[in-house]
C-alpha cells in the first residue's frame, strides 16, 4: 500500500536564517531646479487640433489634376522652312539649303532622321495592317479571354451621430456634381439609444439633421438642414436648386432653404398633413419650379405649391377602380413617385400592394387623373427609375424582382424581369449606358447587369455587409453613390467598359426593346382574339338554345375577380355540379349510417358510484313522503312544473 510513497526529512538548522523585514527612510537621487533651464522656458498659445470620433489615426488628402493629352499630326510638304524664307521662291530655298548643309551638325541629324524612318519602314512591312489575320478562327474560341469588370470605393462619409443613424435616400446636387444630399432618419432607433446619441461635431445640427457632402472633404459636411420630427423623404428641385421639399413622419410637408442651414422655412399645418408617413415626393414641371408631389401611406396623393402651404392645391386617393365620390378603405398607400420633365403630363406612382399608376396631371376627375394600374409585384413597390436614354422604360423594383417594364404595353407591361433569393431593396439606371443598371438587396449586395451581355445573371457585384438603402448614378455616370443602412455612404468609381458605351450600343438596345413591346402586343393581340372566339361561342349557344326552347342562361363574360360573377362561372360547370351531387349525396349516406349506430356508452367508476348513491337515497326519500303527505304533496307539484 505504501510502496508509492516517499518520505523527505531536513533538519530545521539547514533551511537558512529567518528573513526580517522593516522600514526605513533613505535618499536616493536629489535633482534640484535649475535657474538657468527655467530662464529658457517658453509658454505656449494654446492650440486646438479638431479630430474625428473614429479609429482613423491618420489623414491624408491629395487632389492631383487630370491632364489631358492629345494627339496632333503635321502633313510636311515642303518641310519646316523659318518665317524668314519664302517657299515659293526657288532662289531663298536654294541658298536656305545650301547654307544648312554647310553646317558640321547636318550630316548626324540627317543619320539619325534616316534610322527613326527605317524602324518605322520595316515595321510597315512587316505587318500588312489592311488585312484581317485571324479571320478564320473560330468566333468562340476568344469568349473566354475577357476582362473583368471593377469597381473600387474612392471615398466614404459616415454620419455625424455616434451610434450612427440609418440612411434613407441619397441624391445628387443638380447643377453641382461634387455635391450630393445624404439623409438620415432615426425612427427605428429605440428610445433609450437614441437618448444615448452624441453629435461628432456640435455644428452638425440635430439628431433629425441632414446634410449636403462636398465630394473633397468627408469630414464635415458643407451645409446641414435641421427638422423637429423625423425627416422620412427630402429632394431638391431639379430646376431651382434653392428650393427643398421634404416629408415628415407625422404627414407634414416642410420646405427648406438650401443656401441657409437650420430648420425649416415653412411647414404646412397639421391639418392639411397626410394623416400617416410621407413616403413619396416629387418635382414636377410648372413655370415658376414651384409645384410638387407628395405621397403618403394613408392612399393619398397631393399637389402643393410651395408659394403657400397652408392647403394642398389637389388632393386624390390611389383607388385601383376609382370613382367620382373617392373611399379611402379602397385606396392603395403610395410608395413611390416618378415624373420626367421631358414628359410633363404624365407622372407614375407605386403603391404598397405592388400596383404600378399611371397619373395625368390635366385630369380634374379622378376617373380622369389615373388612367390605368398594373400588378406588378406581391409586395410593395420600391423604386421606379426612367431610362435616361430611353423615357419610356422603366427599371420597376420590388420583392424578390427587378422588371423592366414599358408603358406602351397595355395589358402586359412588364418586358422582362430579373430574380434574385434575396429583397432588391433599390435600382437605378446608369446614366452613361444604356444598357446597365445596378440593384441592390437587403443583405448589402450590388448587382451590376447589362442587357446585352447576360440576362440570368450579374455581370459584376459587390458585398458591403449591410443593407442597401439607395443607389444613384452621378450624371456622366462616372461614379455611383450607395446609401448604406449602417449610415455610410460609399463613392464607387466605375471602369471605362461600365461607364462609356459603344457606338452600336444604343442602336441594339433599340431593337432589344421594340422587340420586346412588340412580343408584348402580339400576346396582348393573341387575347383578345380568344376573348372574341369565345364570345361567338356563347352567342351561338344561346341563340340555339333559344331556338330549342331550353331555358339557359348564358353569360357573355364573367369576371374571375368579382365574387358573384365567380360562382356563376363554377355552377355553369357540369362537371363541378356533378361533382357537387355526388358529395353531397357522401354526405347524405354517412348521416344514415351515423343515425343507424346504436352506441352503448359504459360509465366509469365515479359514475357508477353516483347511481349507486342515488338509487340508495330514492328509498329514504319515499318512506319519508309517505310519513308526511302534507309536504310531500306540493314539492311533487313543484317536481312536476319542472319537469314541463
Amino acid at each position: 500500500m505504501y510502496q508509492n510513497q516517499f518520505i523527505f526529512s531536513r533538519e530545521r538548522r539547514l533551511f537558512g536564517r529567518q528573513c526580517l523585514f522593516q522600514d526605513r527612510n533613505e535618499l536616493m537621487v536629489s535633482v534640484h531646479p535649475s535657474g538657468r533651464l527655467r530662464l529658457k522656458y517658453i509658454l505656449r498659445d494654446p492650440a486646438v487640433h479638431p479630430t474625428q470620433l473614429s479609429d482613423q489615426m491618420a489623414l491624408s488628402i491629395m487632389e492631383t489634376e487630370n491632364v489631358s493629352f492629345d494627339n496632333h499630326g503635321m502633313f510636311h510638304y515642303e518641310g519646316g522652312w523659318p518665317r524668314e524664307v519664302n517657299i515659293n521662291d526657288e532662289e531663298q530655298t536654294v541658298r536656305h539649303r545650301k547654307k544648312v548643309e554647310r553646317d558640321d551638325s547636318w550630316g548626324e541629324q540627317v543619320a539619325d532622321m534616316i534610322r527613326a524612318m527605317m524602324n518605322v519602314a520595316e515595321q510597315n512591312n512587316a505587318i500588312n495592317i489592311y488585312q484581317n489575320f485571324f479571320a478564320d478562327l473560330n468566333p468562340e474560341l476568344g469568349q473566354d479571354f475577357r476582362l473583368r469588370f471593377t469597381a473600387r470605393v474612392v471615398n466614404v462619409f459616415h454620419d455625424l451621430w455616434v451610434p450612427p443613424r440609418q440612411m434613407t435616400v441619397i441624391d445628387w446636387m443638380p447643377n453641382n456634381d461634387n455635391q450630393f444630399l445624404a439623409q438620415f432618419t432615426n425612427q427605428y432607433r429605440m428610445r433609450q439609444e437614441a437618448e444615448n446619441m452624441v453629435p461628432v461635431d456640435s455644428w452638425s445640427g440635430g439628431d433629425n439633421a441632414f446634410y449636403i457632402w462636398e465630394m473633397s472633404n468627408p469630414l464635415k459636411p458643407k451645409i446641414f438642414y435641421d427638422s423637429k420630427e423625423v425627416v422620412s423623404r427630402a429632394k431638391i428641385c431639379p430646376k431651382d436648386e434653392n428650393n427643398l421639399a421634404g416629408g415628415t413622419w407625422s404627414g407634414k410637408v416642410c420646405l427648406w432653404n438650401t443656401l441657409k442651414s437650420g430648420l425649416p422655412l415653412r411647414i404646412c399645418p397639421l391639418e392639411a398633413a397626410h394623416r400617416e408617413n410621407t413616403k413619396a415626393l416629387c418635382w414636377v414641371h410648372s413655370k415658376s419650379n414651384t409645384e410638387f408631389y407628395t405621397g403618403s401611406l394613408d392612399g393619398s396623393v397631393k399637389y402643393w405649391d410651395t408659394r403657400d402651404l397652408m392647403m394642398p392645391v389637389h388632393e386624390l386617393l390611389l383607388e385601383p377602380v376609382p370613382q367620382e365620390r373617392q373611399n379611402r378603405q379602397d385606396a392603395h398607400g403610395v410608395m413611390v413617385l416618378e415624373f420626367e420633365y421631358t414628359i410633363p403630363v404624365r407622372f407614375i406612382i407605386g403603391s404598397d400592394m405592388g400596383c404600378v399608376f399611371v397619373g395625368n396631371r390635366k385630369g380634374m376627375t379622378p376617373l380622369e387623373t389615373l388612367l390605368a394600374y398594373y400588378q406588378l409585384f406581391a409586395g410593395p413597390v420600391r423604386t421606379i427609375n426612367r431610362n435616361p436614354f430611353f423615357v419610356k422604360n422603366f427599371l420597376v423594383t420590388g420583392d424578390w424582382r427587378a422588371r423592366v417594364w414599358s408603358e406602351e404595353a397595355k395589358d402586359g407591361p412588364s418586358t422582362m424581369y430579373f430574380r434574385k433569393k434575396t429583397q432588391v431593396v433599390c435600382g437605378a439606371w446608369s446614366t452613361g449606358r444604356c444598357s446597365l443598371f445596378v440593384t441592390g438587396d437587403n443583405k448589402g449586395v450590388v448587382d451590376f447587369w447589362d442587357l446585352l451581355l447576360s440576362q440570368r445573371v450579374p455581370i459584376y457585384s459587390i458585398n458591403f455587409g449591410s443593407p442597401i438603402q439607395d443607389v444613384v448614378f452621378r450624371s456622366e455616370g462616372a461614379l455611383l453613390a450607395i446609401a448604406l443602412g449602417n449610415g455610410d455612404t460609399k463613392i464607387l468609381v466605375l471602369d471605362d467598359a461600365m461607364k462609356s458605351a459603344t457606338g452600336k450600343e444604343k442602336a441594339l438596345i433599340a431593337a432589344m426593346f421594340e422587340r420586346e413591346i412588340s412580343r408584348s402586343k402580339i400576346l396582348e393581340a393573341r387575347v383578345e382574339e380568344i376573348k372574341l372566339k369565345r364570345r361567338t361561342q356563347l352567342l351561338a349557344e344561346e341563340e340555339r338554345a333559344k331556338r330549342a326552347g331550353d331555358e339557359i342562361e348564358l353569360d357573355l363574360e364573367l369576371d374571375p375577380d368579382n365574387p358573384d360573377q365567380f360562382v356563376q362561372l363554377i355552377e355553369s360547370d357540369d362537371q363541378f355540379r356533378m361533382a357537387i351531387a355526388d358529395f353531397q349525396d357522401m354526405l347524405l349516406t354517412v348521416e344514415r349510417k351515423r343515425s343507424k349506430r346504436n352506441m352503448i356508452m359504459e360509465r366509469t367508476a365515479f359514475e357508477q358510484y353516483y347511481v349507486e348513491e342515488a338509487q340508495m337515497v330514492e328509498p329514504s326519500r319515499e318512506s319519508q313522503d309517505a310519513a308526511n303527505p302534507e309536504v310531500s304533496e306540493p314539492k311533487k307539484k313543484a317536481d312536476a312544473s319542472k319537469a314541463k
